[in-house]
């Protein structure tokens, strides 16, 4: 009963509950494509809905790129749904569209976009962007966001927005898959592996339209080159970061290790996030996992099926997959 289109290749996803149905989200692009890779650059975002987290009906898709000049002229990528105090929803996406970097090469730039929905189907995105790697930094630290002037990274990551409430309650608070570099570095540097960057990009807002940048949540130099889809939950009083890093990814002493879903052990729903403890709970079978929480009350993930057996890349949502503390650990069960 997962969820398969026969037409096209699914991979990211994030839900929303109405207190009725599940209503997930997620990139697809066309199978005519022939090269799965190629799929970055043509995703849309569909929609599916759900009374089980196994039998969906697809409906009406939620968002497609804009045309140029746009900040998702490219495409539309990974994001998260909230219901704001008025009843209302809010989609937060990433744009992605392709500039030049110092050498004149054509790389992606990602920025935090959003849409808005008063029924969850039909959405309105804002324009222009909310966020991006640019933004001034309110809160003093010793990273900066990694841009394409770093010449770093292929890319300018800076996407996979998740929203969440504050837990006193007091406005919201945003994670964000991002890169950091030392303040004050203007270029890649020797003693820095650029390589291992890979941080949680963090901001916040008090209403859900005005947001200021902070310092990253985390540190580089954990051994991620990049920590994508984030999310925090609350599972059994405990709270828990997963993400997803690639095998080709990995850098220091994860190096040559196999990637997928990586959880974290934290302190808090905003952290400290002890990521240099983080550890598997998928091989590269699934990727982009998530965390929701069944109607009766148990904890599932769900990713998207990533390598097949020959290794080739497969697409489609998983069914639910029950997971549980065991020894200080979030597993599969």
């Amino acid at each position: 009963m997962s969820f398969d289109l026969a037409d096209s290749w699914v991979w990211d996803f994030w839900f929303a509950d109405d207190g009725e149905q599940h209503h997930m989200f997620f990139l697809y692009a066309s199978r005519a494509l022939h090269d799965p890779d190629a799929r970055h650059h043509r995703a849309s975002i569909g929609h599916a809905v759900s009374d089980d987290l196994r039998s969906w009906q697809r409906v009406q898709d939620a968002l497609v790129r804009s045309d140029a000049p746009a900040v998702d002229e490219l495409a539309t990528w990974t994001g998260s749904v909230v219901r704001a105090d008025d009843g209302g929803w809010h989609l937060f996406y990433t744009g992605a569209r392709l500039e030049p970097d110092p050498a004149g090469r054509l790389r992606n730039v990602q920025r935090v976009a959003r849409a808005r929905s008063r029924d969850l189907v039909i959405w309105h995105k804002d324009d222009g962007a909310l966020l991006d790697a640019h933004s001034p930094v309110a809160q003093k630290g010793g990273l900066r966001y990694e841009t394409l002037t770093d010449a770093a990274w292929h890319d300018e990551a800076f996407r996979d927005p998740w929203v969440m409430r504050d837990p006193g309650g007091d406005g919201w608070h945003m994670l964000i898959t991002a890169r950091g570099v030392p303040a004050g570095s203007a270029s890649t540097g020797a003693a820095v592996d650029a390589r291992d960057r890979g941080v949680v990009g963090h901001a916040t807002s008090p209403d859900l339209s005005s947001w200021t940048l902070r310092s990253p949540l985390t540190s580089i130099g954990s051994g991620f080159g990049q920590l994508e889809v984030t999310q925090v939950e609350e599972i059994e009083g405990r709270p828990v970061l997963i993400f997803s890093c690639a095998s080709p990814e990995l850098a220091g002493a994860r190096e040559g290790e196999e990637g997928g879903v990586w959880a974290a052990p934290a302190e808090s729903a905003l952290g400290p996030f002890r990521v240099a403890e983080a550890y598997r709970l998928t091989g590269m079978e699934f990727y982009s996992g998530k965390l929701v929480q069944q109607r009766d009350g148990q904890w599932c993930l769900l990713a998207f099926r990533h390598d097949g057996s020959d290794g080739t890349f497969v697409g489609g949502v998983s069914d639910p997959m029950p997971v549980a503390w065991r020894d200080g650990r979030l597993v599969l069960t």
